[in-house]
C-alpha cells in the first residue's frame, strides 16, 4: 500500500500565505468580499514574524482597506437612510459611535501604516497588530451584519 505525500505544517502554512499574497482582488469586489479578504490578511499578519511576509501582508491589507474605503464613500443604502429618518436605533456589533464604516476603515488604515512603518518598538508593534486584527474582524462582522440587515 502506498501513501500519498502530505504537506508538513510549514509547507501548508507557506501555501496559504502564498495564496493570500498572490490571489488578485478584483476591483469589482463587494464590501463583504473585501472585508473577508482583509480579515484573512490580518489573521496571518498577527501570526507572522517574517519581515518580508509582514510587509507584503501590510501592503495587501492597505490595498483592501482602500478599496473598502471607496465603498464607504458611496451614499448610504436606502434601508439605512429609512432607519435613520425613522429614528430607529441601529443594532450593531460595534458601538454607536463606530457605526460609520469609513471611520472603522480609517482607524484600521492608520494602525496598518503605523505597524508597516517599522519604527515602533517590537512589543508595541505586536500589541498594535493584535488590536488591528480585532478591529478588522469587527469591521468584517459589521459589513456582513449591514448586508444581512439590507436583505
Amino acid at each position: 500500500m502506498t501513501t500519498n505525500p502530505t504537506l508538513t505544517h510549514t509547507q501548508s502554512e507557506e501555501n496559504v500565505i502564498h495564496q493570500l499574497l498572490t490571489r488578485p482582488l478584483p476591483d469589482t469586489a463587494d464590501p463583504i468580499v473585501l472585508s473577508e479578504a482583509c480579515a484573512a490578511w490580518v489573521s496571518v499578519l498577527v501570526e507572522t514574524d517574517d519581515r518580508e511576509t509582514h510587509a507584503a501582508l501590510c501592503e495587501r491589507l492597505l490595498h483592501g482597506l482602500n478599496q473598502l474605503r471607496a465603498h464607504c464613500e458611496n451614499d448610504l443604502p436606502s434601508y439605512l437612510v429609512e432607519q435613520v429618518v425613522a429614528g430607529e436605533k441601529l443594532n450593531a456589533c460595534v458601538p454607536e459611535c463606530w457605526q460609520d464604516a469609513s471611520l472603522q476603515v480609517d482607524y484600521a488604515k492608520a494602525l496598518t501604516h503605523a505597524i508597516a512603518g517599522k519604527t515602533l518598538p517590537t512589543d508595541v508593534a505586536k500589541e498594535l497588530t493584535k488590536l488591528l486584527h480585532d478591529m478588522v474582524w469587527l469591521l468584517a462582522d459589521f459589513v456582513k451584519e449591514s448586508d444581512m440587515t439590507a436583505r
